[in-house]
């Protein structure tokens, strides 16, 4: 496989947020693809042990990062960037939470590279339209064969506001209204997967418990079947997927396995 792929990183979105967003075309779009409401993230269901697994595929008490701050691996994991730059793939990144410039470490590149601070407020619906515009930019223009692209606003409304408050809800409608004008010009060379770090609950995430563990995942592609539920999936198979889309074979160190793998033979 030789595909492109552009991932999308929804902050502390949860599964039953998506249908009740307000915007009942969100649900419609998730559904009609490959996905699962039911995937599990890592425990500490926290924001940067999660990245760095679905980044390096395995979970905290491999990679070592339980917190919010980095910590050098002890033993370290090859990461996706770093396994795609060495294959010649070309990897971009647009952000706003500066921590997850530790996702790409020493021996990965990023060709294109967009980072802007988040803070609260109204503005972080223009931030997250900017970082979607850019991501967008980036596509049609430079045609990278790897982009992740990260809206954090419905992190940082659970925290302020408490998760699937109004303003919280509102939040995830307004990363759908990001990721449909992605969509909308995405070129067909390219596949594209939906997901999200951690739920919540209250003001809070952290514990192992289903509102915070349990992720929504989409994919929709040429490799991918149309309306297709499945269960079994884990943030860590996230990047043996992409490495296969790209035709890249994963590290050996990975513990997670790529979707397209499983589902030809019937395991999820």
């Amino acid at each position: 496989m030789s595909s492109k792929v552009l991932l999308v990183l929804v902050d502390g979105m949860r599964t039953d947020s998506i249908g009740q967003c307000g915007n009942p075309e969100f649900l419609e779009f998730f559904k009609s693809g490959t996905y699962s409401f039911k995937a599990q993230t890592v425990f500490p269901p926290v924001t940067l042990p999660c990245h760095i697994s679905l980044f390096h595929s395995v979970a905290p008490n491999r990679h070592g990062i339980t917190t919010n701050t980095f910590v050098p691996q002890i033993r370290p994991i090859k990461g996706l960037i770093e396994l795609l730059s060495e294959h010649k793939k070309t990897s971009a990144m647009v952000y706003t939470w500066e921590q997850l410039r530790d996702i790409c470490t020493p021996g990965g590149h990023l060709e294109y590279c967009w980072f802007e601070r988040q803070h609260h407020g109204a503005g972080l619906y223009d931030l997250e339209h900017r970082a979607a515009a850019e991501a967008k930019r980036m596509i049609l223009e430079k045609s990278p064969d790897f982009l992740f692209l990260y809206l954090g606003g419905t992190d940082i409304w659970g925290h302020d506001f408490g998760w699937m408050s109004p303003e919280y809800l509102a939040g995830v409608e307004n990363a759908w209204s990001c990721i449909q004008e992605i969509y909308r010009d995405l070129p067909e060379d390219y596949s594209m997967i939906i997901t999200a770090d951690h739920g919540g609950h209250d003001r809070n995430h952290g514990e192992n418990i289903p509102e915070d563990m349990t992720i929504p995942v989409m994919f929709r592609g040429k490799e991918f079947a149309k309306g297709l539920e499945i269960d079994g999936l884990n943030i860590c198979d996230l990047a043996p997927t992409i490495a296969e889309l790209l035709g890249v074979e994963p590290d050996e160190e990975w513990e997670g396995k790529s979707i397209l793998q499983m589902t030809e033979q019937g395991n999820i």
